[in-house]
């Protein structure tokens, strides 16, 4: 397995036990529907969450939150659709992103609730 793509398991991993410890219930991990694809989707009390993490080991580029655009919130909301269809979900949801900056031993998390709205 590509280092990248084994980066990003791990980021994705540390996310997940850092909701956990908040007492969050994580009900999908890596949820596909199609083409699309949710990293997280969990519960925060009553909220529906859709959850991307991104993990990077440099901020060269700026940081892991910084690279997720338009195009993926696009997707993420795409797939939140399908979700609510399938799961008859009717409640309150929300899309928050967990950005992971791994350096070594170091992990900093950085956990960004409603980091953006849906356009109508």
């Amino acid at each position: 397995m590509a280092e990248h793509n084994e980066t990003g398991i791990l980021g994705e991993q540390l996310a997940k036990l850092a909701l956990k410890k908040k007492g969050w219930t994580i009900l999908e991990e890596n949820w596909r529907t199609g083409r699309l694809e949710v990293d997280l989707i969990a519960l925060d009390g009553d909220t529906l969450v859709f959850i991307e993490v991104k993990t990077r080991t440099r901020t060269s580029f700026g940081l892991p939150e910084d690279g997720i655009g338009a195009a993926k919130e696009k997707h993420l909301v795409q797939a939140a659709q399908k979700y609510i269809q399938e799961h008859k979900w009717e409640g309150e949801l929300r899309f928050d992103y967990v950005s992971v900056l791994i350096n070594g031993r170091e992990q900093l998390l950085n956990h960004i609730e409603d980091a953006f709205y849906p356009e109508d």
